[in-house]
């Protein structure tokens, strides 16, 4: 069952406005996108698209993560990206879905309908060259991730996907990223576990260190703080301004 539609939001009130697709869209290119765009929520769990699938819609996530997952012929899955709050969604001139995308969190989503939102990177430069800088960070991003994966420790890795989630959570706020921080951990052990490369017992051994040595304080399983963000970093192995996302 889908989640109920939420109701439509201005582009001038959103909430990843500054970091999405559209953010250096002038009024008149935003009233175009007001007549294009529709929202959509999905329950935690929800599929999005399946590998393959022919999309007709591109979109940005506004609230909520989402995985990114390749299943292989023998039907193992690995998952091999995460989608957050302002993360773009589908590919212009592209058919068909590339990975599998499934809420991990209760998720809205506002959509483009594909056709016109591709005729309109035609006409609007903004947004073809902001969609470009995207896809030029999550490459970065993604280069990125396999040094996490292929040389960090266990500490190094779960320290390093906290100061990822912490930093984007932040760049949604006017203040920023700040020395002190808290946030809700949007995957569960398991998940990270899987996106980590790591076991269950593992993940949940370091995350008992990180607290036992004061890098960060756990309210239940998912809200973390992170009293000092140096720190977080210095532990993930990323120098001071933070590493690969901004």
């Amino acid at each position: 069952m889908n989640a109920p539609i939420p109701a439509q939001i201005s582009c001038a009130d959103c909430p990843i406005r500054h970091r999405a697709v559209c953010a250096r869209c002038e009024t008149d290119e935003l009233e175009t996108l007001e007549t294009i765009k529709y929202y959509r929520s999905y329950e935690a769990g929800q599929s999005i698209i399946w590998s393959g699938d022919v999309m007709n819609f591109v979109g940005s996530v506004v609230s909520g993560i989402a995985t990114l997952t390749q299943t292989m012929e023998d039907g193992r899955t690995q998952m091999v990206g995460l989608l957050l709050p302002s993360d773009f969604v589908g590919r212009p001139g592209r058919e068909g879905a590339a990975y599998n995308v499934v809420a991990t969190t209760d998720l809205v989503m506002c959509c483009f309908r594909k056709k016109p939102f591709e005729d309109m990177m035609v006409r609007t430069p903004h947004i073809a060259h902001r969609l470009l800088e995207m896809t030029l960070d999550e490459l970065d991003a993604a280069r990125e991730w396999m040094l996490v994966l292929g040389r960090k420790t266990a500490r190094e890795k779960i320290a390093s996907l906290l100061s990822i989630v912490a930093r984007r959570d932040a760049s949604l706020t006017p203040k920023g990223v700040v020395n002190a921080m808290t946030f809700d951990l949007p995957l569960t052990r398991e998940a990270m576990a899987d996106y980590l490369g790591l076991t269950l017992e593992t993940v949940s051994r370091q995350m008992s260190a990180l607290k036992k040595d004061g890098v960060i304080t756990l309210e239940g399983k998912r809200r973390v703080t992170v009293p000092d963000m140096a720190r977080l970093l210095e532990e993930a192995g990323d120098d001071s301004d933070g590493g690969f996302l901004g």
